[in-house]
């Protein structure tokens, strides 16, 4: 019996989204039973799109290549991949995603392990052809696949507070932006009290010990937040 697997990239690199379909093929090619119907995307508008048109089909999404690092969507609800991973995974339970980033920050790598809940989690730095075809091979198996280093973090149980959901990211984004503190609930379903609640959460999070937008903005950074 054949299996058909809906598959949509979500990457900008033109050389990284020919290095998955080449992968994909070659897994195809050698086993007669796996089948994938490739749907690309380079930013988080499309793949936003191209996941509302599979709901409105009632179409399942199986595999997900997932880019991390990706400009925010033009109505600045989507920020980055982790949001499409999360909504991808809200929507569809039984979705396989492969994440693939140049972020290499401990903290932020387990933050995406935490929120995304990624069936692989592969460094750019370190992909390959092999890693590819067997990391394909092994989600489609039901069989987790991560890169050394991030296996080295799992193994580890790395426990720490920088689980940053869609709202912290937010305020990240618009302080980073230049939108002052007072003007974030005119952005975010957010009361100013609820915000400074929040500021103070970051603030103690990132251990920013000036309290200030500036140093929390540079932190953040540093941490593969913005």
């Amino acid at each position: 019996m054949i299996k058909s697997f809906y598959t949509l990239i979500i990457e900008d690199h033109q050389l990284i989204i020919d290095g998955y379909i080449r992968a994909l093929e070659s897994v195809s090619s050698k086993n007669s039973s796996v089948l994938f119907s490739t749907h690309i995307t380079k930013n988080c508008d499309e793949a936003n799109e191209e996941i509302e048109h599979a709901l409105e089909t009632n179409t399942i999404i199986d595999l997900v290549f997932l880019d991390i690092s990706l400009p925010p969507s033009k109505n600045g609800k989507l920020l980055s991949g982790d949001d499409l991973g999360i909504k991808l995974r809200c929507l569809f339970p039984r979705v396989k995603i492969i994440v693939s980033t140049h972020l290499s920050n401990n903290y932020r790598l387990v933050n995406i392990l935490k929120t995304i809940k990624p069936d692989s989690l592969l460094l750019k730095s370190e992909l390959d052809f092999q890693n590819l075809t067997e990391g394909i091979l092994n989600v489609i198996n039901d069989i987790p696949f991560y890169s050394k280093p991030v296996l080295k973090l799992v193994r580890q149980h790395v426990s720490n507070d920088f689980n940053l959901d869609n709202i912290d990211r937010q305020m990240l984004y618009y302080l980073s932006q230049g939108t002052k503190t007072k003007e974030l609930p005119n952005v975010i379903h957010l009361s100013l009290a609820g915000i400074e609640r929040r500021k103070r959460r970051l603030n103690q999070i990132f251990n920013n010990e000036k309290k200030s937008d500036k140093a929390l903005l540079i932190l953040a950074k540093e941490k593969g937040f913005l």
